[in-house]
């Protein structure tokens, strides 16, 4: 029974260390993927065009699901043009934001930004030191 009772614990501790080694990244990577969700959302905002484009990944996709209507998909000249044409017409109380990091895992991330009208699930890649928004999945508020 000692020797269960060892090999459980031992399985613990491994499986402990295991998921702390592979979740734990440095800070400045945690800071940075904030950064770039902050700097999006704020483009868009904003209708800051040139700093919503070094947010996003050269395979930018994003998908809108909003209750029964049809799937909206939208790639990064998109939202680019989308952000050129101005700003949101949006009450400034709305133009808020929460960005959580959700995981890191060597050069990829997911994040959830939050609005008052919007969540969006984000994954991120780190290309050439700098992480790049990879792909959007938004679910509009009703």
């Amino acid at each position: 029974m000692k020797h269960f009772a060892a090999a459980a614990l031992s399985l613990v501790l491994f499986a402990t260390l295991t998921a702390n080694a592979q979740t734990s990244q440095p800070a400045d990577d945690a800071s940075a993927i904030r950064a770039t969700v902050t700097d999006y959302i704020e483009a868009y905002y904003t209708g800051d065009a040139p700093r919503m484009q070094r947010t996003l990944h050269p395979h930018y996709m994003k998908l809108m699901l909003h209750g029964t209507i049809p799937v909206r998909q939208f790639t990064g000249s998109d939202m680019i043009g989308m952000v050129r044409s101005g700003a949101p017409d949006m009450p400034a109380a709305s133009k808020t934001e929460q960005v959580g990091v959700l995981d890191i895992s060597g050069n990829i991330a997911s994040a959830k930004l939050v609005t008052p009208g919007w969540v969006d699930y984000v994954t991120l890649s780190k290309v050439d030191g700098e992480w790049k928004i990879l792909s959007v999945v938004q679910r509009i508020e009703d």
